[in-house]
């Protein structure tokens, strides 16, 4: 029962004039066809008429014909102008929604930009910049800091430390095999008044193949 008394709305007459426009259109084609038939039935006729000589009745059969004819091009105007308003109320209905939608987003965009406050939203995105660029001003400042400190120290001091790991392996595997050099920089006392601290060609000769190198 409520349905029966509830306001129609405009998709609801587009529907029904939409459908109404059809059924018209159908019939239009129907009346057409059947105009097509009885074109083809005169035709006929005439040219039955004709072969028997009867010269009267082909006047007023023609007279009928181009009559027929007249008529079943009035249905194609029809048929256009049915279409032409099926089209028109189609369009209508889409503008129609088109604007419902504008005055839609018109009134969101009032509702937020009377929440918004433009000098206060500008204050923001100004601040947001200004740390922004502290921020990476400071980590421009600690990334060239440390590069300074591994450059300086940490590449030497781990250059440093793989000789020395190097040289303890060394002297691991040689160790009571091999008189342990001095270290370099160091002079060794009475090295220069004394040629016996001196190593001879032999006694190199022997500690390799003490370690196994001929």
């Amino acid at each position: 029962m409520a349905s029966l008394f509830k306001k129609k709305t405009v998709d609801d007459i587009i529907k029904e004039q939409s459908k109404e426009l059809r059924g018209t259109q159908r019939q239009i084609t129907r009346d057409r066809t059947a105009l097509e038939r009885q074109e083809k039935q005169m035709e006929a006729e005439i040219k039955k008429m004709a072969k028997s000589g009867n010269r009267e009745a082909c006047k007023i059969l023609a007279k009928q014909l181009v009559q027929l004819r007249k008529q079943k091009n009035r249905t194609y105007a029809v048929s256009s102008k049915v279409t032409s308003m099926s089209t028109q109320t189609k369009v209508m209905n889409s503008q129609m929604k088109m604007a419902g939608a504008m005055s839609t987003t018109a009134k969101t965009m009032q509702a937020v930009n009377k929440k918004m406050d433009p000098q206060k939203t500008l204050k923001t995105m100004q601040d947001f910049q200004k740390e922004n660029m502290k921020m990476g001003m400071t980590e421009d400042m600690i990334n060239d800091t440390l590069d300074e400190i591994f450059d300086e120290s940490g590449d030497e001091e781990e250059s440093q430390d793989i000789v020395n790991q190097v040289l303890d392996e060394i002297g691991i595997e040689v160790s009571g095999k091999m008189v342990r050099a001095p270290a370099a920089g160091k002079s060794v006392p009475g090295a220069a008044a004394s040629s016996k601290a001196t190593i001879s060609d032999d006694e190199i000769e022997r500690q390799l193949r003490a370690l196994g190198v001929d």
